[in-house]
């Protein structure tokens, strides 16, 4: 009898409450630790109900329950002490609270014609949905949809939303990896979300955690010790088992959440944090595994994943039967190091190595990491691996993002600290440039809301994370001081969290920035010389102390363009002896086809840089020049 029931059983997940077609759930659970482990099933006017669970292989235990669809909330009693489901799809009470029963079916999708996106012309922007909007909701959030797709962005990239204790926090410190965060929303508010972004054409993907669990309220070990080894060291907590004894079932977590983001929210892909963090020696690297699983689950959706690595391995972004995690992108912190120090003059910490030069630039540009092996004095060893072969695409250019503003101390955007003609031209640099640009909640309307690093813990671990954020800080000299070190925020403080939201009327009164944008991601998304991204198409050349020329290519010659960037004074010159800088034939002549020192950026004018004189390139300056015939 029971082999029948079993076999009607149809799950979508290893473990986790899955509701079955005639409305019972079945229950499953990771639990090789215990002696005892019940399910508990509360019910608001009854007694609790608990249900012994039975082996199901491999250190599964699990239940059919028949009364316990969608909605019903349920714990673990693990050797008497009740905890959350670790594959919980939702806390409606947050962490400590109880698990509920979620019915993905139930969501009525409308995005039935959607297909997905591929890396190429991509426009990212990154969102923590906290504080996106005053109110933080999934549903403020989307009201705010179409503003952003008014500049130009494809693809939301959302920082993580997997359930963490607490009123406010980043999200890297998720412990339940499989529930939406409460605080935001319920689940269906999410795929309404992603909804509406679709029905606009706006993609969503989401910024995933697999190399650590938070520091309170992980329940994992509660169930299966197996989740953690002591064989690799890890930076923010313990390190995960997914080379030792009895990985498999700690695999499986982490590559059907993956599986599950994809599938049950119609996710656009998934941009994974520090995978240098994700140590494992298996035959197949669980970010290639995470990869194929989170591919194959969109079906006959195309999905991008994007990584972060610090170590800049460029083989993350190699097919899997060449070595690789078969990712589509990187982010790319070289080209913000060179920028931040342009910007802002400084070049202190990790920005050391980054002189900001013209060609840093324009190797950016061509190459995408700048340190592909040579030494990197900061860290005192080689950094990075060849980029060869990689389409320009698979590199994520930014001038901000929510770790780098945050690592400002104070948590300014940069806007603040640059002169406003060389922010405008770094702008327009990293938006013209053949790499995937992305931008920062409320970059477009330059936001005067920082953005700091905020985390609701209590207690001690409030204290000591306050402490290792002044600590963190203190890599830079300039943080070093007394003074300065009183004035970094605590994270825990409500107040920190809520000086980090947007203040959405800036985007009516700063019309200039907004404008900038708009303009050239237009340019970008129109002008095939910027949209093809192909590679080889873009050289570049250094034409003075502070100032460069890329040139982007085309085999029709009038579809050439010239982007001249300037960040030092003016620059008045006869000629220059490059061959970058001739226009396609001599019956042709370059002219002025957009200039970030127009007034309607805040600009004091844009004339002709090229003249029958020679040029005349204004100092902190963007020019996009295009081929005209003399006639």
């Amino acid at each position: 009898m029971r082999e029948q029931l079993m076999s009607r059983i149809s799950r979508r997940l290893a473990a986790g409450a899955d509701v079955q077609p005639d409305g019972s759930t079945h229950f499953r659970v990771w639990a090789p630790r215990p002696r005892e482990v019940r399910l508990v099933i509360h019910r608001e006017a009854e007694q609790d109900l608990e249900i012994p669970l039975e082996p199901d292989g491999a250190g599964y235990l699990s239940a059919r329950v028949p009364d316990a669809g969608a909605g019903t909330r349920y714990r673990y009693r693990v050797d008497g002490r009740l905890f959350a489901d670790p594959a919980s799809r939702f806390q409606p009470e947050g962490t400590f609270g109880p698990s509920e029963v979620i019915d993905p079916s139930r969501y009525a999708w409308k995005d039935r014609s959607w297909r997905g996106i591929s890396i190429e012309g991509q426009v990212l922007y990154e969102v923590h949905l906290g504080t996106f909007t005053p109110e933080g909701t999934w549903q403020a959030a989307a009201a705010r949809l179409p503003d952003v797709k008014a500049i130009g962005v494809t693809a939301i990239e959302l920082m993580p939303v997997a359930e963490f204790p607490g009123r406010f926090g980043w999200g890297y410190d998720g412990v339940l990896l499989y529930a939406p965060c409460q605080l935001y929303g319920t689940p269906d508010d999410f795929r309404a979300f992603v909804d509406r972004a679709h029905e606009i054409g706006v993609a969503v993907i989401l910024d995933v955690v697999y190399n650590h669990f938070g520091p309170s309220g992980c329940v994992h070990r509660e169930f299966a010790e197996q989740y953690f080894t002591k064989k690799y060291d890890n930076e923010w907590g313990e390190a995960l088992n997914f080379d030792g004894p009895d990985a498999t079932p700690v695999r499986d977590h982490f590559i059907q959440n993956a599986s599950y983001w994809i599938d049950e929210y119609h996710l656009d892909g998934l941009r994974l944090d520090a995978v240098q963090g994700i140590h494992d020696d298996s035959s197949e690297h669980v970010v290639a595994a995470v990869t194929t699983a989170a591919r194959q689950a969109a079906r006959d959706r195309s999905i991008i994943v994007v990584v972060e690595n610090e170590r800049q391995e460029s083989f993350t972004m190699h097919a899997p039967s060449d070595g690789g995690y078969g990712v589509d992108a990187a982010w790319n912190d070289d080209f913000h190091h060179s920028a931040y120090v342009v910007l802002t003059g400084r070049s202190e910490a990790y920005f050391s190595d980054h002189r900001g030069t013209p060609q840093e630039f324009i190797s950016a540009a061509k190459h995408g990491y700048l340190f592909q092996g040579q030494r990197y004095a900061w860290q005192k060893q080689p950094r990075g691996t060849p980029t060869s072969g990689l389409p320009p695409a698979a590199f994520v250019n930014y001038i901000e993002n929510h770790d780098q503003v945050a690592n400002t101390g104070d948590g300014s955007r940069l806007h603040r600290y640059a002169s406003p003609g060389r922010y405008r031209a770094m702008t327009a640099l990293f938006l013209l440039m053949p790499g995937t640009p992305m931008l920062f909640q409320g970059e477009e309307f330059a936001a005067s809301s920082p953005f700091l690093y905020f985390a609701d813990h209590q207690g001690e671990l409030a204290q000591a994370v306050h402490r290792g954020r002044a600590e963190f800080l203190r890599q830079f000299p300039s943080c070093t001081s007394p003074e300065a070190q009183a004035r970094v925020p605590a994270p825990h403080d409500p107040a920190t969290f809520e000086r980090c939201k947007l203040r959405w009327t800036e985007r009516e009164l700063h019309v200039a920035s907004v404008q900038l944008h708009q303009d050239l991601l237009k340019i970008r998304r129109e002008d095939g010389a910027f949209a093809r991204q192909q590679p080889g198409a873009l050289d570049g050349a250094v034409i003075g102390a502070e100032a460069f020329v890329l040139r982007f290519g085309s085999e029709v010659p009038q579809e050439e363009r010239l982007l001249v960037i300037n960040f030092g004074p003016d620059l008045v010159a006869g000629g220059f002896p490059e061959p970058l800088i001739a226009p396609p034939s001599r019956q042709d002549v370059w002219r002025l086809r957009w200039s970030s020192e127009d007034p309607a950026y805040g600009g004091v004018g844009a004339p002709d840089v090229v003249t029958e004189a020679g040029w005349r390139i204004p100092g902190h300056s963007a020019t996009v020049l295009a081929p005209r015939s003399r006639d």
